[in-house]
């Protein structure tokens, strides 16, 4: 597979992950059609492994969602800013806290976003509550495993 290719697959994936923040976008099915469009076209054992663990990894988030209350983000007060924040906060911390990260990350980024909004740690906090109560964690869940099957193919891609 060529570099064009890969980058191409690369960017499908950062489509997926904003999907993600986005209602209404198929965020986790544009990941792992960009994982199974990259094992396709590089049939080798660690493709197809990679593309098994995104299978999985995605089955398992979305029986997680299943078990938590509805999205319901927009009817809390939640805007585009606050989904900005929000997933970049996740994605920055993933990358510097490995995995683990993408939580603080996604819950500092709601937190700024609306201390930036609302002037105050105590309205902020209360709103962050909100929106984690509202959806947050179904997001984040959903975006913790495009993280990790990010994580997964790069690391395909880097040393395989």
């Amino acid at each position: 597979m060529g570099v064009w290719e890969l980058l191409l697959v690369g960017v499908v994936i950062l489509l997926g992950l904003v999907g993600v923040l986005v209602p209404g976008l198929p965020g986790s099915w544009l990941v792992w059609a960009a994982v199974l469009w990259w094992a396709l076209s590089y049939p080798q054992t660690l493709s197809w492994a990679v593309l098994v663990g995104a299978t999985a990894v995605l089955l398992f988030a979305q029986a997680i969602r299943w078990m938590l209350p509805p999205r319901r983000l927009r009817e809390s007060g939640a805007t585009t800013r606050m989904a900005v924040y929000a997933g970049g906060g996740a994605i920055l911390g993933f990358f510097l806290v490995p995995v683990v990260g993408a939580v603080p990350g996604f819950v500092g980024g709601i937190y700024l976003s609306e201390r930036l909004r609302l002037g105050g740690h105590g309205p902020a906090k209360t709103s962050v509550r909100t929106a984690m109560r509202a959806g947050g964690w179904s997001v984040l869940t959903e975006l913790l495993a495009c993280l990790l099957i990010l994580g997964a193919w790069l690391g395909a891609v880097i040393w395989g």
